[in-house]
């Protein structure tokens, strides 16, 4: 039994309906035939760039996110992510204004990265970023944005970010705490965030980004521990300073959205050799067909180095090179 167009517009979702009836339950196979497949004819995953990435402008400065995103499109990306750090103005006139310039350069915006300090003792405290969060969330569905990346927070009992990186992540807690105390405060905080995700239509990406999502373990837990569609995993490719590819693995049945770090000139606080072939590989073994946004961490001119690295990532994440 075929379906045309004609019967189609006709019948609406009737003609559909007996249709699978007479064919037991199953699509017909010349409709069958028309759905989109699973890769369609994509060549690659879909590869995005954070503005991050933008923040060592060969000038010292850095562009205006109106301008990152006009090289974005002018590159040759598919999307944008906008880190939420980077917003030069509170005005909606001036969001709006990016989800309009992001179309009229033929570029979806992707995903929003956000952050948050749940590891606090003082419950006031964790409730400022807890609202923090909401207006985040809020504020990625009036642009658009169906992910937000999120974090547990840290300790702070490092002196600097630059000596937290000399430990490798790793800091003590606050006296008198445990890692066990700020597992119970994260999991709160994002419990009282699920409800909003779910209203906004927002996927909570949990980074491995240090505090307790420094190991794929605390990552994981915490996602076992919501259980949530609404709760996944950004799981980024320079973020483990051990075992990084098999702690990478880990997240990957968890995971709805990809960073990948690359370091052209040298690594600003560190420099990991990421064998994109290999990532590319254990994403396809997963068929994780989303986004992989690059966040560009090295020393050269983000003005050659951030195309340098899209032709990396259109090479490396081509279906038919890990299929």
């Amino acid at each position: 039994m075929r379906i045309d167009r004609r019967t189609f517009m006709a019948g609406g979702a009737g003609a559909i309906g007996a249709a699978l009836a007479a064919q037991g339950g199953r699509l017909p196979a010349a409709v069958a035939e028309e759905e989109p497949r699973r890769n369609g004819h994509r060549e690659s995953n879909p590869i995005a760039v954070s503005t991050y990435s933008f923040a060592r402008w060969h000038d010292g400065g850095m562009p205006s996110l109106e301008a990152c995103i006009d090289y974005a499109g002018e590159w040759g990306f598919d999307a944008v992510e906008l880190l939420e750090a980077q917003f030069q103005n509170p005005d909606e006139a001036f969001f709006q204004g990016l989800k309009r310039r992001a179309l009229a350069n033929g570029l979806s915006l992707c995903a929003m990265s956000t952050h948050q300090s749940f590891m606090r003792p003082d419950p006031e405290e964790r409730q400022e970023y807890v609202e923090r969060a909401t207006r985040s969330i809020e504020r990625a569905y009036t642009m658009g944005i169906p992910i937000i990346r999120v974090n547990t927070g840290r300790w702070g009992t490092s002196g600097s970010f630059n000596e937290l990186m000399e430990n490798q992540g790793i800091e003590p807690p606050i006296e008198g705490y445990t890692d066990e105390d700020a597992f119970e405060w994260v999991i709160a905080c994002f419990e009282e965030l699920l409800p909003v995700a779910e209203r906004c239509g927002v996927v909570l990406g949990l980074e491995n980004h240090w505090g307790l999502a420094r190991t794929s373990e605390g990552v994981v837990r915490l996602v076992e521990a919501l259980d949530s569609p609404w709760f996944k995993v950004v799981a980024d490719t320079g973020n483990f300073l051990e075992d990084q590819y098999a702690q990478f693995e880990e997240l990957l049945p968890h995971t709805l959205h990809v960073h990948a770090k690359t370091y052209y000139g040298g690594g600003v606080w560190y420099e990991l050799d990421i064998d994109y072939d290999r990532i590319a590989a254990k994403l396809r073994e997963r068929d994780y067909i989303g986004y992989v946004s690059l966040e560009f961490e090295g020393r050269d001119d983000p003005a050659e180095a951030i195309p340098r690295s899209l032709d990396m990532l259109r090479e490396a994440f081509r279906y038919e090179r890990s299929a």
